[in-house]
């Protein structure tokens, strides 16, 4: 694949990941609407590694605590803080992950990657989240979540399996109607990104590493690269923006968006 279409790719989903608008649905619609070649499971789970290192790097403190609670969660102690946060990460991570199969297994996937399911996705949902972002009290740190804050929110993310859904916009919504403000619901979706994207990478590796040659592992690991720079710079700015900025122009971005697909795919 040419260097400037994987720079490309790389940079929607880096940029896109972590904002509320669909990675995935910008990543279908790609190929879709600008006739380039579809850029496959390899660069997808590619671009999805590149992502995971940049939420890993950026919450390191909270990701450095969890990873030192596991070994208490699995012996069946939740008693301190490490040990609470890995497990309520790992029941946030169980519907999308039994959503997930179901949805890979059926084929539904497959069904679901069109213009016109991204377009209603990204103008309902939108909508949804302005409604919930206005709606939410902001009064509950992160910190304050409990498991079944933790299942709700598992819920929610499984939502996103639709495609122009956004992982990242369905999750900060659920959380903002339990009460988070916009700062701790916009950490506890990026948190749950880590092991949802473990998951999905664990789910479509394997069929990755069997069909992949040299040329699409170096397309992979540069891709990977892109994406981790530029999902680094999104995570920034977006968490500072949050301080001062309503998800608002997101929802104008996403309402726009999803307007214009739906134009395209019933014109």
């Amino acid at each position: 694949m040419a260097l400037w279409n994987l720079l490309l790719l790389a940079l929607i989903q880096g940029v896109t990941e972590f904002l509320p608008v669909s990675s995935s649905g910008h990543l279908v619609l790609l190929p879709n609407l600008t006739g380039l070649q579809d850029q496959g499971q390899v660069i997808d789970v590619a671009v999805h590694v590149g992502t995971l290192g940049a939420v890993i790097l950026y919450f390191w403190s909270d990701v450095r605590v969890a990873l030192g609670g596991i070994p208490r969660m699995l012996t069946g102690r939740i008693d301190t803080v490490g040990a609470r946060l890995a497990f309520l990460l790992l029941a946030a991570t169980v519907p999308v992950i039994v959503a997930g199969l179901i949805v890979h297994l059926t084929g539904l996937a497959d069904v679901m990657r069109s213009i016109a399911v991204i377009g209603w996705a990204m103008l309902v949902f939108g909508v949804v989240l302005y409604w919930a972002d206005q709606r939410g009290q902001q009064v509950k740190p992160a910190e304050a979540w409990t498991l079944r804050d933790a299942i709700t929110l598992g819920l929610w993310q499984a939502v996103a399996l639709i495609p122009g859904t956004s992982r990242s916009g369905i999750t900060i919504t659920g959380a903002r109607l339990l009460g988070f403000d916009r700062t701790s619901a916009a950490r506890l979706s990026m948190l749950m990104s880590i092991p949802t994207i473990i998951a999905s990478g664990i789910l479509l590796g394997g069929e990755v590493m069997m069909t992949a040659d040299a040329q699409a592992a170096r397309d992979g690991a540069i891709a990977a690269a892109f994406a981790f720079v530029s999902a680094l710079a999104a995570l920034a700015v977006m968490m500072r923006l949050l301080r001062s900025v309503s998800f608002t122009p997101y929802v104008i971005y996403r309402v726009a968006l999803g307007m214009v697909l739906l134009w395209v795919a019933y014109s």
